[in-house]
């Protein structure tokens, strides 16, 4: 059974899978090694300076001479950053009321500052993307909007858009994307959307309901992703109408992957209920597993600063929490595949393994 897709036509892969271009877990050696196997990796480029950035994009192209992308959000609290000084004094003291209950705990100092200011560093990194022309610009967290649509296409670079919805769908295929990625609700990581939401309820439709939406409302090729860790998944997905998934938690849990140990170690212990939807970590909805950190600072009902500042004033827990080699006060992003993660394989086998199984689950069904 051949599972040659759009996807694969339009990007120039082998396979249609796509990594997922997560920050601290998809660096050179991971995008590189998922590339060579014939899917697209893509590389973490959310705040990273744009020498290291170029620096790592050269380092995947010493490593392969595959297609693959670069992920940056576009997330509008980073066009530009958040000013600290505009969140209310009472947010600063409420959120570190509870944090310096973990600093306690792991031997930091309390501390009631303001969070230092974000790096401003989207466009620059942008710029690079498009001065190395990179195959893939993945948009995670935002609207690219058609000029830089346009500005990568002179470039010969195809757009990657995810969204969590079959509007945000409609609007960045209007705009000329080459790719949707469509996320369900089972999805690890931030929910890719740019609109302030009260709950996680209105952008965590499931994986097999948005899927087929998305299909039916763009043209161009879509990626499922949310859920899926193995070949059933892919199988599913291509069921649905997609042109291919695009996988994170599977591959946070290889050999490639730049997790801490002890987050791929959970990774395989865990279950599907034992991940949780919330603000805390970065001010940003995003799926990941519940922890110390999680359930705490939900419970106590304290303020989340604005995005990615919440995630700078609790920059110095979750270092302490790697020192000590804890996953209970650090964020490890998973989705509700964590269930189907046992092993830590090779990035290879895991697109091997994804493609001979998809191709075993369609070969068995019925004609």
């Amino acid at each position: 059974m051949r599972l040659h897709t759009r996807l694969c036509e339009l990007l120039g892969l082998e396979h249609p899978i796509v990594q997922s271009g997560m920050g601290g877990v998809a660096g050179p050696d991971l995008v590189a090694e998922v590339s060579r196997a014939g899917a697209l990796g893509i590389l973490a480029g959310l705040n990273v300076p744009p020498d290291d950035l170029r620096t790592m994009i050269r380092r995947v192209r010493e490593l392969t001479d595959r297609p693959f992308g670069v992920n940056l959000w576009l997330h509008p609290a980073l066009r530009p950053p958040v000013d600290p000084a505009t969140i209310p004094e009472a947010d600063v003291r409420g959120a570190h009321a509870v944090l310096n209950r973990f600093r306690e705990r792991l031997g930091v100092a309390p501390t009631a500052a303001r969070p230092a200011p974000l790096p401003d560093l989207v466009g620059a990194g942008l710029e690079v993307i498009l001065d190395e022309r990179v195959p893939v610009f993945s948009v995670g967290l935002g609207d690219p909007g058609a000029d830089t649509v346009r500005a990568c296409h002179a470039r010969g670079i195809r757009v990657m858009a995810m969204v969590a919805t079959v509007d945000d769908a409609r609007t960045v295929a209007a705009e000329g994307v080459d790719v949707v990625v469509a996320q369900g609700g089972e999805a690890g990581g931030h929910r890719s959307v740019w609109t302030e939401t009260a709950t996680a309820e209105p952008i965590s439709v499931g994986t097999m309901a948005l899927v087929p939406q998305v299909v039916d409302a763009v043209r161009v090729p879509v990626v499922a992703a949310g859920g899926i860790a193995d070949g059933r998944g892919l199988a599913a997905a291509l069921a649905l109408g997609a042109a291919g998934v695009l996988l994170g938690t599977r591959f946070v849990a290889t050999r490639e992957s730049s997790a801490p140990e002890f987050y791929k170690k959970s990774l395989l212990e865990r279950e599907a209920d034992t991940t949780t939807v919330t603000r805390a970590y970065t001010g940003l909805w995003a799926r990941g597993l519940a922890n110390t950190f999680s359930r705490e600072y939900e419970a106590a009902r304290a303020p989340v600063l604005p995005p990615l500042l919440q995630r700078a004033a609790a920059q110095d827990v979750y270092n302490a929490s790697v020192k000590q080699q804890t996953g209970e006060y650090y964020t490890m992003w998973a989705g509700q595949s964590v269930g189907l993660v046992r092993d830590l394989p090779g990035a290879t086998e895991v697109v091997q393994a994804l493609v001979r199984e998809a191709r075993a689950v369609i070969d068995a069904l019925p004609r």
